[in-house]
Order: structure tokens, then C-alpha cells, then sequence
């Protein structure tokens, strides 16, 4: 079952990027990257070899399950109360099966095409901006799932919700399973990553004014499908967008301030200058 549905992610994405990339990007952005492609790789290696590893050592971490933190879900829920209820009252079938598919499929090509965008613009800042708020929020969020242990609104509140996406699309446990354990709700990566998405959409309106209203809708739809469809307490998403915030200044500032490719430039002598503007380093601003 779980390749069965990593294969309709796959194929549903598959559609969606190449659409996304004539609407969005352009011939004539594509093609000046099929001459700049091995400079610009260079230049942004090194980050993405940073977020392999960060992936790598925050699946592990999940699977291995320490139980060191705090247990927390009995404090949120005193917190929160019953807010989480609120989305019951405007449930409908349509809606249940519209924020599953956000969940899913739209959440997954939300991360991959600005990934893709970026990429194909000549200055490599923002792509490489964009891969290391995506380490920093898997690797801030991995130490706050460590230190913070509790259950979301499916697990506490089940009998008194009629969204729960294991309810009405149950294959999506096997996908989920992979990359979370039943306590990682606090905070919710999924707003944060989604956050972040919109955020660098609004930073980058310039070169994609049209994206940006999508990547706004998108962003705001996955964010709203984590509570109705009772995976976080809306204190989770809270904590999820203060992380995409915290992770998109950082992400100026290590990007602006220190680059990884000219330092190891200068080790190996060269200045890794090929081509790409990489306008890295000590940036004119």
C-alpha cells in the first residue's frame, strides 16, 4: 500500500511541475539554466548536502524513539480547550476531501517547485536561502519533538471528530508512518514548511508574481487542513509559524553572512566563481 500511494504522489506531482513550470518560470528562464546549471549546483552543493543530512538524521531520530521530553498533551489541551472543535461545525464532504488532498498531494508540491524555481533563477541566493530554511526547520522542529512529547486531537479527541484523515482516507497511514510518530504534533511542521513557502513567495514576488497568490492559498490551506482534519491543536500551528519566521531570518542571515561553497573555495583555491552569480558571502547590502 505505501508504494502504492508514494506512486500517486508521485504521478500527481509529476503533472503538477511541469504545468507549474510553464506557468511560472518560462522558456526563457530554462533555458539560461541549461547553460548555468553546473555553476549554480556548485554554488548550492554544499546546502543541499546539509539538507540530505538533516533529512537522514531527523528520520532516524524519529524512528528511534527516545521518549526523553516532556509530556505535554494534558498542558496543551488545558491551554487550548476545545478550539480544535470548531472546524466540525463547518465539516462537509467536499471540504474533508479537499483539505486531505492539501494534506498530501498539494503539501508535497508546495516544498518541491519553489525548490525548482529558485533553482532557475541566475542569482542562487534565494534557492539556497530556501534549502536552508528547509534545514532549519526539520532540524529545529526534530529537537522540539524531542522535548516536547504529546498527541494531537486525533488521538485525544477521536470520538468527537468526524474529520480525522485516517477516517475517510485510512492508505495515508502507511505514507505518514514513515516520516512521524503519534507524538509529533508540537510543532507543526507542516504549517511551518508551508509558512516558510509563502513567506519566500511574498520575499520573490518580483520574479513570481503569479505564484504568489498560490503559494498563498496552498500555504494557508495546508496550515487550516492540520486542524481540520485533527492532526494539530491550533497551538501547534501557533508554534509552527513563530518556527517558519524564525527559520526565514536565519536563513537571511547565515546566507548573507557566511557561504559554505566560497569557504571551501578558498581551501581548495578556487573561487568558485563559474558562471552563476552567486552573490554570496558579504553581500552588498
Amino acid at each position: 500500500m505505501l508504494t502504492e500511494v508514494l506512486t500517486r504522489v508521485a504521478v500527481v506531482v509529476g503533472i503538477m511541475l511541469p504545468i507549474s513550470i510553464a506557468l511560472f518560470i518560462g522558456r526563457e528562464r530554462l533555458e539560461t539554466t541549461f547553460t548555468e546549471w553546473r555553476a549554480r549546483l556548485r554554488i548550492s552543493g554544499p546546502v543541499l548536502v546539509v539538507l540530505g543530512i538533516a533529512l537522514v538524521l531527523n528520520r532516524m531520530m524519529r524512528r528511534s524513539d527516545p521518549d526523553i521530553g516532556f509530556h505535554m498533551t494534558s498542558a496543551i489541551r488545558d491551554i487550548e480547550g476545545e478550539f480544535i472543535l470548531i472546524f466540525q461545525r463547518v465539516a462537509n464532504a467536499y471540504l474533508t476531501e479537499y483539505f486531505a488532498w492539501i494534506y498530501v498531494y498539494g503539501y508535497t508540491y508546495l516544498l518541491i517547485f519553489p525548490a525548482v524555481a529558485y533553482f532557475v533563477l541566475s542569482d542562487t541566493r534565494m534557492f539556497r536561502r530556501l534549502l536552508t530554511a528547509y534545514t532549519l526547520n526539520y532540524g529545529l522542529g526534530l529537537v522540539l519533538y524531542l522535548l516536547v512529547i504529546a498527541y494531537g486531537p486525533r488521538n485525544i479527541l477521536a470520538g468527537e471528530l468526524e474529520t480525522v484523515l485516517y477516517d475517510h482516507n485510512p492508505e495515508y497511514q502507511h505514507l505518514t508512518r514513515e516520516v512521524n510518530r503519534n507524538t509529533n504534533v508540537f510543532p507543526s511542521l507542516h504549517t511551518s514548511l508551508a509558512a516558510t513557502v509563502g513567506i519566500f513567495a511574498y520575499l520573490s514576488r518580483d520574479e513570481y508574481l503569479k505564484w504568489f497568490p498560490v503559494a498563498v492559498v496552498l500555504a494557508v490551506s495546508v496550515i487550516i487542513s492540520t486542524m481540520y482534519l485533527g492532526i494539530h491543536w491550533a497551538i501547534d500551528v501557533v508554534a509552527g509559524l513563530a518556527l517558519a519566521a524564525l527559520c526565514v531570518w536565519l536563513s537571511d542571515v547565515i546566507v548573507g553572512r557566511w557561504s559554505l561553497s566560497a569557504s571551501i573555495g578558498r581551501l581548495t583555491g578556487s573561487d568558485g566563481s563559474d558562471g552563476a552569480d552567486e552573490s554570496d558571502g558579504v553581500d552588498s547590502d
